[in-house]
């Protein structure tokens, strides 16, 4: 065997190595790490380190690292264009430092630990750069064009690896922050009765659907649903802002359609380029009167006994945040009988392709009847709602209990 094979043979076995396929039977933790351990042996080096750019600070961030893990212990995070990892960022291309001097690199970490060469490649997902890969020599050292296109193919398995790890980040964080703001167990109130589902309708598992309840200090009963449009981190952090916001005006004012015009003017100020809608209903004392205001959110169903269900009139006062008419919201008065039910709903529970929303609405006033709250929950989103939602789905039942 001629050196030439002996060498692609080698190459091939190297290659295999980082594309082994137990590598993705790996969580993307533990893959970034078994993949610089990889790097390091094949490639001979003293270091290996993935740095991923934090979308939100446009940041490089350490998050994984051989021989040099001081560097992740210390979250180091480096500029887009200033050092070494942050110019490979900015080129999208492979750099090598034969020799790093105090002028190359911006993390001290490096010059501190002495290493002499660098060799960086950048890591891509979608065609934009998502991080960088680069490893190190405490040896002066001339890397071999063999070896960039080995640190690429790594760098394209740390691609796949980082936009995993960022997406579970995001779900984690945005998760975490959706089961704070939902409520976790209805309250347990007199005179009524309450029940509730939320199933998000998005394979990340979040969006901007909500909805609240608590008692005021009036002894009024506020009632709000509302959607944030778009899914994940960014829609519930709006989402979360949205519902303290409307919490903080609910004890300024006991006028729905005014707390909604400041919410208006806080989403509109605060929140310029999302758009939500919401309803903010207020249920008396003695559970008679329903005070109700929307902004652009579907109408609820009343179903009393007796009676079919109807869907409530309401005046179509706009969504959030782009009311460019400035008109007054309105609030609409209406009887809540003994043992009627009210349901509020986002339009992902009665949302079709193809079909106009009206179908939807008469689909599910079809199904509301004066029954328990949470037997009703079970009914309608057995018959009305989809089993695999394209949109995320919330729905909140109010009964009043007889007065008897």
């Amino acid at each position: 065997m001629d050196v030439d094979s002996v060498r692609t043979d080698e190459r091939l076995r190297r290659l295999e190595a980082v594309t082994d396929a137990t590598l993705s039977r790996l969580d993307a933790s533990d893959l970034l790490d078994e993949l610089l351990d990889r790097v390091r042996d094949l490639l001979g080096a003293d270091t290996a380190a993935i740095l991923l750019l934090d979308p939100h600070s446009g940041q490089l961030v350490a998050t994984a690292a051989k021989g040099i893990e001081e560097e992740v212990r210390r979250g180091v995070r480096i500029a887009i264009g200033r050092g070494f990892a942050g110019r490979v960022a900015e080129t999208r291309r492979p750099l090598i430092l034969p020799e790093v001097t105090a002028d190359d690199v911006v993390n001290p970490i490096l010059l501190d630990l002495g290493i002499r060469s660098l060799l960086g490649v950048p890591i891509m997902a979608a065609g934009e750069v998502i991080g960088v890969l680069h490893i190190g020599s405490l040896h002066p050292r001339e890397f071999t064009q063999d070896d960039v296109q080995l640190l690429e193919l790594a760098a394209d398995r740390a691609g796949t690896a980082g936009q995993i790890r960022n997406q579970k980040l995001e779900q984690a964080t945005a998760l975490a922050l959706q089961r704070s703001l939902l409520p976790t167990t209805l309250p347990r109130l007199p005179g009524v009765e309450l029940a509730a589902r939320y199933v998000p309708g998005h394979a990340f598992g979040i969006g901007g659907d909500w909805y609240d309840v608590f008692t005021l200090p009036s002894g009024w009963l506020g009632v709000v649903i509302g959607d944030v449009s778009g899914h994940g981190l960014a829609s519930a952090v709006v989402m979360g802002r949205v519902r303290s916001a409307l919490r903080a005006y609910t004890l300024i004012t006991d006028d729905p359609a005014e707390a909604l015009t400041l919410l208006d003017r806080k989403v509109r100020h605060f929140e310029a380029g999302s758009m939500t809608t919401a309803m903010y209903a207020l249920i008396s004392p003695d559970r008679s009167t329903v005070r109700v205001s929307t902004a652009g959110h579907l109408p609820p169903v009343l179903a009393a006994p007796g009676e079919p269900a109807r869907v409530l009139e309401l005046p179509a006062d706009p969504p959030l945040g782009i009311d460019i008419t400035r008109q007054p919201r309105r609030t609409t008065t209406v009887a809540l009988p003994p043992g009627a039910v009210l349901a509020f709903y986002t339009d992902g529970l009665i949302e079709r392709r193809g079909e106009l929303i009206d179908d939807g609405i008469e689909r599910l006033a079809q199904a509301i009847t004066p029954a328990p709250a949470e037997q009703l929950c079970e009914k309608v989103m057995t018959t009305v709602g989809l089993d695999e939602p394209t949109d995320d789905v919330a729905l909140l039942v109010v009964r009043r209990l007889d007065d008897r």
